[in-house]
């Protein structure tokens, strides 16, 4: 295992910027802070009520210094403004759909009174507190669990929403399959699983203990990239045609999807440090890549790659916008043929096709920090406030062409956008971080208030959004665990230990009414999650158990139990139980991908599994 280089890049999965317009700077720029030391175990307990002296506006601070623009940030006593007495999250949007009654509007909130949109408020700079970006609504953990002993349902105004408590030492989330980046092997050694071995032991086939009716191991692959110390996370896969494609380190690489064969590696110069979720139609990417390979590296260079074939396009160099546009990690987001780099206070959008700079940031009190991209383009601001401690943020849909807001939905102050869930229909979670409270709401096309999930007494939703940290980028895509179709929202829940083993459900939610249709139980001793939507049903994966291989199964938009699609062999169920990956099903085969590459020693480095495909 080669010695770690002196820098340490971030583990945040974003894109990098370019020259915004222009940030305010303070006259006298005091001296600038020291770095954020690693994140808690636990979430972060609110910043101090009383600031100390401040520099200009998107100046990013040590983890004691009050969070600001483009932050999420903790909630604190809210002005009298005049949105007052907002519900829970779901305050009134503003622009054209400002005040729009609703079934919650204007009820008393727990929170106060606050400005509303537009309210004079003074600058103040932006600094992220240390934790997770992407671990869930509260930092720092690999998955988001509203629980029994964690969570409740709280009445507000005539709605009922979902919060979690800050009890996070009563019971720790179980870790599931991960919807981060993925982990790639370069040239990794392939076995294709054929039943006749390739001169490892005889009890190491692959297929040798296959049973009737299950799929086969169509291949696997192992590490054999020298990492650094402590290992690499690992981006994707994104499936092209016939070719799956990972990247890691400092390699982006694409293997057949039928034979696990590398077709093509495309080496970078540094570590690569963001990509976005999906790539554009016809399968063109753009990924953040390290600025250089030593401890000064910031998270500035764009890489456009063709997945189909492995030839690198244009790249450019992300301009700081001002001394304080800091880029250690980024946020990218691909919809249609634009790509968006987002992070605190300032963000930039590029074409994909021929990496012209599209906009950068908007003029005026609100701006985007990050992105979630595919059929549209959602956007999470932040708005300047007179209170640091007590955020307002704004959910906008995003024009991919000119960086226009065609809407704006704005909810109650001291709620933070945490992720988007779905972008079609839109589906958002959102924060109240000092009181470490969770909501989910539904949006219509015109940004308008569709529905807030209600959870049945005894339910704990779940979702997985990763364990990547990150200081100055905010990913809002790339959770999993979840689906969703024109009129329903379907999520998992946590895994239930009560009885002889682990167990859950999937629960679909009415997108009209925020109200749960049906709940379909996993098979004894088995867990789920939802894929994405196959012909109309919820595709889910049946996780593996000590004694059962996974399986892909659906689940009928009426609900009822799940139907195996492929049932992964009992025999190596212990190889396809990866501590932490990404499930993907294309094709009629099913791919599990490591989401990160790590090992105590080079020998068991080399013998990490990478992916593992499935097919009949």
């Amino acid at each position: 295992m080669t010695q770690p280089p002196s820098q340490q890049p971030p583990q945040g999965g974003f894109g990098a910027p370019q020259e915004p317009q222009g940030t305010p700077q303070p006259s006298q720029p005091p001296a600038p802070p020291q770095m954020p030391p690693a994140p808690p175990q636990t979430p972060p307990a609110g910043a101090p009520q009383t600031p100390p002296a401040q520099p200009g506006y998107g100046y990013p601070q040590a983890p004691g210094a009050q969070p600001g623009y483009g932050y999420p940030q903790a909630p604190g006593q809210a002005a009298p403004g005049p949105y007052a007495q907002q519900p829970g999250p779901y305050g009134a949007p503003s622009g054209p759909y400002a005040q729009q009654p609703g079934p919650y509007g204007q009820q008393p909130g727990p929170y106060g009174q606050q400005p509303g949109y537009g309210y004079p408020q003074q600058q103040y700079p932006g600094a992220p507190a240390p934790g997770g970006s992407g671990g869930g609504p509260f930092k720092g953990k690999p998955a988001v669990v509203i629980g029994a002993a964690l969570a409740a349902l709280l009445v507000v105004g005539g709605g009922i929403f979902l919060f979690a408590s800050g009890d996070d030492d009563k019971k720790d989330p179980v870790a599931k399959t991960s919807g981060a980046p993925v982990d790639p092997s370069e040239s990794a050694e392939v076995d294709q699983g054929d039943g006749k071995g390739d001169g490892r032991e005889v009890n190491d086939d692959l297929n040798a203990g296959r049973k009737d009716g299950e799929a086969k191991v169509l291949w696997l692959t192992k590490n054999d990239v020298d990492l650094p110390r402590n290992g690499k996370d690992v981006y994707g896969p994104w499936i092209v045609g016939d070719t799956i494609v990972k990247g890691m380190y400092r390699s982006v690489n694409g293997y057949s999807v039928a034979d696990g064969k590398q077709k093509w590696s495309l080496p970078l110069p540094a570590d690569m440090c963001a990509a976005p979720g999906n790539p554009t139609a016809d399968g063109k990417i753009v990924i953040g890549v390290m600025n250089g390979t030593t401890e000064k590296a910031d998270c500035a260079d764009l890489q456009m790659i063709d997945l189909n074939t492995g030839k690198a396009g244009w790249k450019k160099s992300v301009k700081k916008n001002g001394t304080w546009d800091l880029m250690s990690d980024i946020g990218l987001a691909i919809s249609g043929d634009t790509v968006t780099v987002g992070r605190t206070s300032n963000s930039n959008a590029y074409r994909v096709s021929d990496g012209k700079e599209l906009f950068g940031n908007p003029s005026g009190n609100c701006k985007p920090f990050a992105f979630a991209g595919g059929p549209k383009l959602i956007a999470a601001t932040s708005c300047r406030t007179d209170d640091v401690n007590n955020p307002q943020h704004q959910i906008q849909e995003i024009d991919p062409a000119t960086g226009k807001a065609k809407w704006s939905y704005q909810p109650k102050r001291g709620w933070e956008v945490q992720k988007v869930y779905s972008v079609n229909p839109l589906v958002v979670s959102l924060t109240q971080r000092e009181e470490k409270k969770w909501g989910i709401l539904a949006l219509k096309e015109n940004g308008t208030l569709r529905s807030q999930l209600i959870s049945d007494k005894g339910d704990n939703p779940a979702v997985d959004c990763g364990s990547d940290f990150a200081i100055f980028g905010e990913k809002l895509e790339g959770c999993s665990g979840i689906a969703a179709d024109a009129n329903t929202f379907y999520m998992m829940t946590e895994d239930d230990t009560s009885g002889s083993g682990r167990t859950n459900k999937v629960i679909a939610f009415d997108l009209n009414t925020g109200k749960t249709k049906w709940k379909s139980a996993a098979p004894a001793e088995r867990t789920m999650k939802p894929l994405r939507m196959e012909g109309g049903n919820v595709l889910v994966y049946l996780e593996p158990s000590y004694d059962k291989g996974g399986a892909i199964a659906t689940i009928a938009p009426t609900g009822g139990a799940p139907k195996v699609l492929l049932q992964h062999p009992d025999s190596t169920t212990r190889i396809e139980n990866f501590f932490s990956s990404k499930i993907v099903y294309a094709g009629g085969r099913s791919f599990i991908v490591s989401d990160r590459v790590s090992a105590s020693n080079d020998e068991e480095e080399k013998e990490q599994t990478t992916m593992m495909a499935f097919g009949k």
